[in-house]
């Protein structure tokens, strides 16, 4: 299939799978706690990803090691644990549109790290997207007084995370297959991440506690659909176009995350709306670049 087709398949499906991964997170904390859904997380996709694609494993080179170490840190480990903390919180549906930061993030460090050039109208783009973010969470702390909302903070770690992780992928890992560079992350992260969650009591409660059964099936779905099958979508789609238009994703994740949100209670007010269109404002000036004339 024609390369310029295949980008914006992946691109709707990682919209539609990472969108109704907010809800799932949410759901699961009926059950379990923030540590123990973000530990549980990497154990299970962990499981799956190392299932299907631990023969791959053999194409990472050495020198790439370092750079896998890099991506399972700051794409995969602590934004697992940082959404669930989030989210214990927050909304799903203001967890989604935070989450949007992530392109502007991924700009930034392109710059700051990687020798990404950019436009004026790309550095007014970033700054309209924190104006919202911060719109958003001042309007989300006056419509709902009994969330907090400094938990946003998580959020804003975990898209500087993902922000790093697509740049690394796109500068050192480009040329290696999307498995091999999903299913090297976990060989690191998934052994701490069974430590953590054998702490958390988790596997002395499990058997005994319906609810916590419950939260693990939804756990599961949301490791193999949300971590694993779309890691490794992702990382293909940054190899096949630009970190930028990879990571604008965000436009359409807080559709689907709304939407999941409105059907299970969550509200909005208009102002917090306003802040998410302003972000999104921000990351559609930071990614529509005008080429310059010869």
């Amino acid at each position: 299939m024609d390369v310029s087709k295949l980008k914006w398949i992946y691109l709707s499906l990682l919209s539609l799978i990472w969108g109704s991964s907010f809800i799932l997170i949410d759901l699961a904390m009926d059950g379990l706690t923030p540590i123990q859904v973000g530990s549980l997380r990497v154990v299970v996709t962990g499981i799956f990803i190392l299932s299907a694609g631990a023969n791959k494993i053999k194409l990472i080179e050495s020198k790439q090691w370092k750079w896998i170490f890099w991506t399972a840190l700051a794409g995969s480990l602590f934004p697992m644990f940082l959404f669930a903390i989030a989210q214990d919180q927050l909304d799903s549906s203001v967890a989604s549109m935070l989450n949007s930061l992530v392109p502007l993030h991924t700009i930034v460090f392109g710059v700051l790290f990687f020798g990404v050039v950019v436009q004026k109208r790309q550095i007014f783009g970033v700054l309209i997207g924190l104006i919202g973010a911060l719109v958003l969470v001042f309007a989300g702390a006056e419509f709902n007084p009994n969330q907090n909302y400094w938990y946003s903070i998580f959020i804003l770690l975990a898209t500087i995370g993902y922000g790093l992780n697509v740049n690394i992928i796109k500068r050192y890992l480009n040329d290696l297959n999307a498995i091999a560079i999903v299913a090297g992350n976990f060989v690191i992260i998934t052994i701490p991440g069974l430590i953590i969650l054998w702490y958390t009591g988790f596997f002395e409660t499990i058997l005994e506690n319906e609810a916590m059964q419950i939260a693990l099936g939804y756990v599961a779905i949301l490791s193999l659909f949300g971590s694993a099958i779309a890691k490794v979508i992702y990382s293909r789609l940054v190899q096949i176009s630009s970190p930028v238009f990879a990571s604008s994703v965000t436009y359409t994740m807080p559709v689907v995350a709304i939407f999941w949100g409105v059907i299970f209670g969550e509200k909005l007010s208009l102002y917090q709306l306003l802040g998410g269109v302003i972000i999104l404002l921000g990351v559609y000036l930071v990614n529509n670049t005008k080429k310059k004339k010869t």
